[in-house]
């Protein structure tokens, strides 16, 4: 409310009032621009949000698909090349190119003549000092990735290692049992020891293969695309967890019933409890207390 101006009031109090006045509106109107404000970095940190995981996605799919095609197109012959026929370049063909050549290999593979053919370039390779060692070791990576890649492989477990030093943890990737010479060396035998797999933040291509005892090892229900996630994001993204026996979610766990249903089902049950009573006798409290405890289950 504005005070009344006096009649013995100066001119230098009108001043005073007026300067009040106009401090107190620009009090008024800082918090309306700044809520403004605050409005428009959410809307744009939000556009942000929606557009930049799709941009990125999108950019990394097409310098794939370039990178495939760089690498595929040359040896793709022009007759079965559509960009023999067409006049700009068309994207994907080298990558739908290695498809279908991976999968006639594999069909090849699976007959007799396909096997005899691999086995007799696995000899001759085997034949070579350098290539055998860097083929052995390429040989045994692929079919570890492709192992993994089925439902019951190790490597799609998640566990937990207290590394580097007691009180901290690291996410870990179970690869599998420890066999070989570095089992044999172990103290507890080859089923004592599991293979697992620690990627470094940020980057998760690199990483510690380490070999750690399965008493040592926690393993998680979490799934292996959310603990990349976890890794790649430096923890800031971490999966949705629902715990075990919360309520309302395991079995056997006690519902949220109003009190007025409660009351009306008390209310029937004493109703009915003289009928079940010959002699007409009031059933003792602990009776009902028991039937009212059946009706809040």
């Amino acid at each position: 409310m504005t005070k009344a101006k006096t009649p013995n009031a100066s001119p230098a109090q009108d001043a005073d009032q007026l300067r009040s006045r106009l401090q107190q509106l620009a009090k008024d109107d800082s918090p309306a621009t700044l809520h403004m404000g605050a409005r428009l970095r959410n809307y744009f940190l939000t556009g942000l949000l929606i557009v930049g995981p799709v941009t990125i996605t999108i950019y990394i799919i097409w310098w794939l698909i370039n990178v495939i095609d760089a690498w595929i197109k040359p040896f793709v012959p022009k007759i079965y090349n559509p960009d023999t026929y067409l006049p700009f370049a068309l994207p994907g063909i080298g990558l739908l190119f290695a498809i279908v050549v991976l999968t006639m290999i594999g069909a090849l593979a699976a007959n007799l003549l396909g096997r005899t053919l691999i086995s007799y370039g696995e000899l001759m390779l085997s034949r070579m000092p350098i290539v055998r060692n860097v083929y052995r070791a390429m040989k045994q990576i692929f079919e570890s990735v492709v192992t993994a890649a089925t439902p019951n492989s190790a490597f799609q477990k998640v566990g937990l290692i207290e590394f580097p030093s007691k009180g901290l943890w690291s996410v870990v990737f179970v690869t599998g049992e420890t066999a070989g010479e570095i089992a044999a060396a172990a103290p507890g035998g080859e089923t004592d020891l599991l293979t697992v797999f620690m990627p470094t933040g940020i980057v998760p291509p690199t990483g510690f293969v380490c070999f750690v005892p399965r008493k040592d090892v926690i393993f998680l229900t979490m799934k292996m695309e959310d603990a990349a996630k976890v890794v790649i994001s430096g923890g800031m993204v971490t999966p949705e967890f629902v715990k075990a026996g919360a309520p309302g979610n395991a079995a056997g766990a006690p519902l949220d019933v109003p009190e007025e249903i409660v009351a009306a089902f008390e209310a029937a049950a004493r109703a009915q409890l003289p009928a079940a009573n010959p002699t007409n006798e009031t059933p003792p409290p602990s009776q009902v207390s028991k039937r009212s405890s059946r009706l809040r289950r």
